[in-house]
Formats: C-alpha cells, structure tokens, sequence
C-alpha cells in the first residue's frame, strides 16, 4: 500500500515523461547499495570469524580453567579431611 502512495506522489510530481528515468536512477542506486553490501559482508565475515574462533578458545581455556580449580578446591577438602580424621586423639 505504501508503494502505491509513493507511485502515486512520484507520479504526480515529475510526470510520466521523468518517471522512468528516476526509475532507472533509483534502480542503479539499489543495485549500487547491495554490491556495497555485499563486498562489506565479504571483507567483514573473515573477521567475524576468526572473533568467533577466538572466544570459543578463551571458553574452552575458561572451563579448563575452572574443572583445575574444582579439582583443586577438592583435592584440599579432602586432604583437610583426611587430616583431621588422622589427628591425635584424645582420650
């Protein structure tokens, strides 16, 4: 519907005689903004990617970070406990 209303107005204002050049005018301009389009999502997407490959990594480091310090955290529960087990007794 909007598409019609801006025929209309277009029509209006230059005339059929002007009307098919800014046509073609228009037409070119579009075709120009999705080649741009295009060579920018060209150029870009490599870099997107390797960002992408980057965080995946600092994820994976992350979580191996992580498990070490469980492990860790555990490790030294259990050493604490063990050694109070063994402790001197009183008695």
């Amino acid at each position: 519907m909007e598409i019609l209303i801006i025929l209309v107005i277009a029509f209006l204002l230059f005339g059929p005689k002007e009307l098919p050049e800014i046509g073609k005018q228009v037409g070119k301009a579009v075709k120009g903004f999705k080649e741009t389009a295009d060579d920018l999502r060209q150029s870009v997407e490599p870099e997107i990617n390797m960002i992408q490959q980057e965080v995946k990594m600092v994820e994976q480091d992350f979580e191996s970070s992580i498990k070490e310090a469980e492990e860790t955290v555990k490790g030294a529960g259990d050493s604490a406990t063990s050694g109070i087990n063994d402790g001197p007794k009183m008695g």
